[in-house]
């Protein structure tokens, strides 16, 4: 074995070294490894987040309201009726219906005002749907307001006829009488001459509908 001076034999110093060395690779190794898993739980826990609030968003938007109201339909009338119109809503389950009203205006001017049912003339209408309700112990109340068209049905003027029977639809009392060419179309009325033995090709509600269409007054 060589010595160097006094000091430990030079074997015996790389060997003491060399242990060393590794002894702190080791620990290095013990670091980077511990930094890494603590990194991934990060990364992990902070992607993780977004996902969980948007699971809580979706399922806030799929809740169901407690009380929705829809929209009233367009009614059609004949003539100078009247269409009776109601509150239409939906509820959850465990929401009991305290009121439900409807106010209604036309222009400027207030036609109903908190009823539960209101009948309307032809014309357009602004209705306001105010449902009162409570749900566990809590009273709310919810309002929607539309526009509501109250249209008129259309009426035929004329009813087409085959030219081979003598009466009319009811209704439609002026016979329209085709013979020739259009200039000598006529329509007889009640109490003319030819008029019970008439059969007409087009049965009208008014004289003024059959000129209309073409044809002119008989003479007699």
């Amino acid at each position: 074995m060589r010595f160097r001076g006094h000091g430990a034999p030079y074997s015996h110093r790389n060997f003491i070294g060399e242990k060393l060395n590794k002894l702190a690779q080791r620990a290095l190794a013990i670091i980077a490894t511990g930094a890494l898993a603590f990194s991934g739980v990060t990364a992990a826990t902070a992607s993780s987040q977004p996902s969980a609030v948007q699971t809580i968003s979706v399922a806030a938007a799929k809740k169901t309201p407690a009380v929705s109201i829809k929209k009233i339909g367009t009614k059609t009338v004949k003539g100078s009726a009247k269409a009776t119109i109601k509150p239409s809503y939906s509820k959850a389950k465990n929401v009991k219906i305290k009121s439900a009203l409807l106010s209604v205006t036309k222009g400027k001017k207030s036609v109903a005002k908190n009823k539960k049912s209101v009948k309307l003339a032809a014309g357009t209408y602004k209705v306001t749907t105010s449902v009162r309700y409570q749900l566990k112990g809590k009273t709310s109340t919810v309002k929607k307001t539309q526009t509501l068209l109250v249209k008129k049905a259309s009426t035929k003027k004329s009813v087409e006829m085959n030219g081979k029977v003598k009466n009319c639809p009811a209704g439609y009392p002026v016979k329209g009488n085709r013979t020739g060419s259009n200039s000598e179309w006529k329509y007889h009325v009640k109490g003319q001459r030819f008029y019970n033995i008439t059969k007409p090709e087009e049965c009208f509600k008014t004289a003024a509908d059959a000129r209309k269409a073409g044809y002119r007054a008989s003479k007699i």
